[in-house]
């Protein structure tokens, strides 16, 4: 989802939305998620501005029509300045660890825990989007978010109510030819 209305999210809906992530499955059950819910429009302007000049900079050297998917660069940057116009930003956190062994399952337990996030907030008829690029500038969000070094950033996702619902990208090996391998 890329375009979102103004329309506020009720708290009771982003409530019902993360606790559906929290109820994600994660190594050795440790559930070390945190989430950040940012409704304030300022911050989510500043997180956007943010964003945007790291879109900015990453697609400088790309021809004007080269964006993302379907999107334009412009209107790529576009959208990461506002975040799509979105009302809510929600940030998925883990713990910072040493160990490679447990930095990995971290990150996977916090993913599903992102994905479980995705799946309710698109029940409820509300449209989000993954996003890692607000990670180039990890230390903006830091700043901005007063996340302490101790945290890992996941993920990034607006979450609003779609200004429109494009059609669904095509599938690479929709028909798993390439992408599975049977051992029997």
């Amino acid at each position: 989802m890329r375009k979102y209305r103004p329309d506020p999210v009720p708290e009771t809906e982003i409530k019902k939305i993360l606790d559906a992530a929290n109820q994600a499955p994660s190594a050795m059950n440790r559930q070390q998620w945190e989430f950040i819910v940012v409704t304030k429009t300022e911050t989510i302007r500043e997180l956007g501005i943010s964003f945007g000049a790291v879109i900015e900079e990453l697609t400088r050297n790309l021809p004007a029509s080269s964006g993302h998917g379907s999107l334009s660069r412009e209107e790529f940057i576009r959208f990461a300045e506002t975040y799509g116009g979105a009302p809510v930003a929600i940030v998925v956190l883990t713990d910072r660890v040493d160990t490679e062994d447990f930095r990995r399952a971290n990150l996977e337990s916090a993913s599903a825990a992102m994905e479980n996030l995705l799946l309710a907030a698109t029940a409820l008829g509300l449209g989000t989007c993954w996003m890692t690029g607000p990670l180039q500038d990890g230390k903006a969000l830091r700043r901005i978010l007063s996340i302490p070094d101790t945290k890992e950033l996941v993920a990034v996702t607006p979450l609003g109510y779609p200004a429109e619902v494009p059609p669904a990208p095509a599938r690479i090996d929709p028909d798993l030819v390439q992408k599975v391998r049977w051992v029997r």
